[in-house]
């Protein structure tokens, strides 16, 4: 029996005054199991990254809950926070790295942070580094890597301290169709390699083609829009 690692149960999210405001989301019910991979799609402003937000406990849903790994998250941000810590990566459009750090400080900090000591974190952070083909890179700033590097180490970054599960928010919106090419084959190798569960919210069909499952948001509800093939 598939273990369930991120559920979501009747979500409500309503924006302003609950009569004249704006509702995303009603009574949304979601699943994920583990080593599961699935893509949301949907048009512009349906709620795709609202609702990753409500997932990864980056915020609160008006009504309902989300449960990472069997435990509701916490009322309290920074309580949601150490809850997430080692069991939920996230990957965004803007990779948003520490500007000041090296790609190794940027990784070996998530692996610090999920529990792991400096010498291990370093060692696990140097491989990762290595996974993504950036070990001579290793001790560059963002500022001196390309759009494309600075996303893989945001893949380093989510993907080293081993979580159960990965949230990712157009991870190959900001790049250009070769880079993007580059990313989404890495992406499944590294995924399906450490047998991760996935959530992907996307625009581009080819990377949604490459999950198990994809889901349509419209009216404010999940629909089951097909099962995609493994292979790129």
């Amino acid at each position: 029996m598939a273990i369930e690692v991120l559920r979501a149960q009747a979500l409500s999210q309503t924006f302003g005054d609950s009569d004249t405001g704006l509702t995303l989301f009603r009574e949304l019910d979601f699943s994920l199991s583990a080593g599961e991979q699935v893509a949301i799609v949907g048009r512009s402003g349906s709620g795709k990254t609202t609702l990753l937000n409500l997932l990864a406990g980056l915020s609160l849903p008006t009504q309902g809950q989300v449960a990472l790994c069997s435990q509701a998250y916490p009322r309290g941000a920074s309580a949601r926070d150490h809850w997430r810590a080692g069991r939920l990566g996230m990957v965004f459009q803007f990779h948003h790295l520490l500007a000041e750090f090296t790609a190794l400080e940027n990784v070996t900090l998530a692996l610090r942070l999920s529990g792991h000591s400096v010498t291990d974190s370093q060692g696990i952070a140097l491989d990762w580094l290595d996974r993504v083909g950036l070990a001579a890179r290793a001790h560059h700033v963002p500022a001196m890597l390309s759009g494309g590097e600075r996303q893989r180490v945001a893949i380093a970054r989510a993907l080293a301290p081993a979580p159960p599960v990965v949230l990712m928010d157009e991870p190959t919106g900001n790049l250009d169709s070769e880079t993007a090419d580059g990313i989404q084959q890495l992406l499944d190798q590294l995924v399906r390699e450490a047998e991760l569960a996935l959530v992907l919210v996307t625009h581009d069909a080819n990377l949604a083609r490459t999950t198990d499952r994809v889901l349509t948001l419209q009216d404010g509800g999940l629909v089951e829009a097909g099962v995609a093939s493994s292979s790129p």
